[in-house]
């Protein structure tokens, strides 16, 4: 009877040893999808922080050239209100756009990790 169970004890312990090794590889899968999503997420962010900073600097250059051209100063007033409303919104616009990339960018680079997690606890709830 004690080799009947020391053999048992082997086999599980055994099929054990192997969830642990599928699992620890899909972890480690898991983790490298989720860098490269992340990888890509902040090449997508830095590439929208360089064309917001390039769209301001023309749109900054052309009301430079604008309010520098008015002849009046009724006229320099009335362009600096329409530059300022046009900043803001154009400011308003810009942070939306950047605050659903980012949050693009980090739902899909935890994605992963989160699918990986549920499958564990998907495996330890129906082992216990």
């Amino acid at each position: 009877m004690a080799a009947a169970t020391i053999e048992q004890f082997s086999t599980a312990a055994k099929a054990n040893v192997e969830k642990l090794t599928i699992v620890a590889k899909d972890n480690a899968e898991a983790l490298t999808k989720s860098g490269n999503f992340a990888l890509a997420g902040f090449e997508k962010l830095s590439k929208a922080y360089q064309d917001l900073a390039n769209r301001n600097v023309a749109k900054f250059n052309d009301a430079v050239k604008a309010l520098s051209s008015v002849k009046s100063p009724v006229e320099f007033v009335e362009l600096q209100a329409k530059l300022v409303k046009e900043g803001f919104d154009a400011a308003v616009a810009d942070s939306r756009a950047i605050a659903e990339l980012t949050t693009s960018v980090f739902t899909a680079a935890f994605e992963p990790v989160k699918k990986q997690a549920e499958a564990v606890q998907a495996i330890v709830t129906k082992a216990a």
